[in-house]
């Protein structure tokens, strides 16, 4: 099993930016934005949400939502606002807004196959 990251930049309300070494995670839901990052680009709590992690710890963490660009494509995503040891993740509802898909054995970003039914 290998990890996989990815550059991406993003965008407050202000239009202020931050580029992040994000930990693509398909197992998680949102994108977490690590606290300096969130803090720079000027973003405000919209929502509590209350989270279970892998070892079944609920955490209950602030949501908002930002501009992210990623070199695979680019989109509003809303985000978890992380605390002092939180890491920047990309997380499954991101990767489906952007229309992108994790290959897991090449560990890189691909365009999601659309099917009509």
């Amino acid at each position: 099993m290998g990890l996989s990251y990815i550059e991406g930049t993003v965008t407050g309300p202000t239009g202020k930016q931050t580029t992040l070494n994000f930990l693509v995670d398909s197992g998680a839901t949102y994108t977490l934005l690590p606290l300096d990052a969130w803090r720079g680009i000027e973003l405000a709590p919209k929502r509590s949400v209350r989270f279970t992690l892998a070892d079944g710890t609920a955490i209950e963490r602030n949501v908002s939502e930002c501009y992210i660009q990623l070199p695979q494509g680019d989109g509003h995503t809303p985000v978890i606002l992380g605390e002092a040891e939180d890491e920047g993740l990309l997380g499954a509802v991101t990767l489906e807004i952007l229309g992108l898909v994790l290959n897991p054995f090449t560990r890189k970003l691909h365009p999601m196959r659309m099917m009509l039914a």
